[in-house]
């Protein structure tokens, strides 16, 4: 019987499946193509189930590089939430220091473990701004920002009342973003320093509890409009806080900053049976 050891931790309720694989103990445990081997143990009641699976690999520059998949088995270029736990799974196993750097798609991320549970990451240079998007079939003018992955960003009156997942589909796999498509944030300004959204995300293709990438993008994009100042804290569906902290100069944001939970829910060890069925 095969065997995978695995750590599931959470932020702010999004959840993953996290992998020690610098020895390539994936590679040499599954018999069947990656992409479906993380479709199977994120599957929720046949499997592990989670939101995503992380795999911690060596990297001869940096503490560590990562692969980060959605449910679905495609391979995301960055993960704010992920990033989170990634640096925590980490720490805890003597893989990096408190204050580390990690190689993703994205590119260089910085981290540091700032709490018992809670861990602050710098995200890559947030990139290609757009703003007052019109879209056939959708009455609603929109945003759009790069923050490691593309997220397309509506302000709504009340986040309680948007149909997240029928305009956030429609909005995914609309041709504008073709052919890699977009997540999908719908915001709710509380106050200049607060903000309500809930987001579809890309890969999971549904409304998730968390998305620190789309925290990250709602809050920036609020900021560019003059809705908010940083730093700006994010209310997520799950209920948890996310803080986003930009630094400008003239009118360029520079350095961004997310920072949460990255909770370890479990320490478990995953037999073939998990992808086998």
């Amino acid at each position: 019987m095969k065997k995978i050891p695995f750590f599931k931790m959470n932020g702010s309720g999004n959840d993953f499946i996290i992998i020690n694989n610098r020895e390539n103990i994936v590679e040499e445990s599954i018999d069947i193509p990656l992409q479906e081997f993380v479709r199977r143990v994120c599957k929720r009641q046949l499997s592990v189930g989670a939101d995503g699976l992380i795999l911690i690999e060596k990297d001869s520059e940096y503490d560590f590089r990562w692969r980060f998949f959605n449910s679905d088995g495609s391979e995301a270029e960055m993960c704010g939430n992920g990033s989170r736990c990634a640096a925590r799974f980490a720490y805890l196993n003597n893989i990096a220091p408190l204050n580390m750097k990690f190689l993703t798609l994205a590119g260089v991320i910085e981290a540091q473990i700032t709490g018992l549970n809670t861990v602050r990451v710098q995200l890559t240079k947030p990139k290609d701004y757009r703003d007052n998007i019109e879209l056939d079939g959708v009455d609603m003018s929109l945003s759009f920002i790069n923050t490691g992955v593309p997220h397309a960003v509506y302000f709504v009156n009340s986040v309680d009342v948007v149909d997240v997942k029928g305009i956030g589909e429609k909005t995914r796999y609309h041709d504008y973003f073709a052919p890699d498509g977009t997540n999908v944030n719908f915001v709710e300004v509380v106050t200049p320093h607060t903000l309500r959204i809930r987001t579809y995300e890309r890969g999971v293709e549904d409304e998730t509890l968390a998305c620190g990438t789309g925290a990250t993008a709602s809050a920036l994009v609020a900021i560019l409009k003059g809705k908010c100042e940083t730093p700006v804290e994010v209310i997520t569906k799950s209920g948890n806080r996310l803080k986003v902290y930009a630094y400008m100069e003239n009118g360029d944001i520079k350095k961004v900053y997310l920072e949460g939970d990255a909770l370890l829910t479990y320490i478990g060890t995953m037999l073939d049976e998990a992808w086998n069925y």
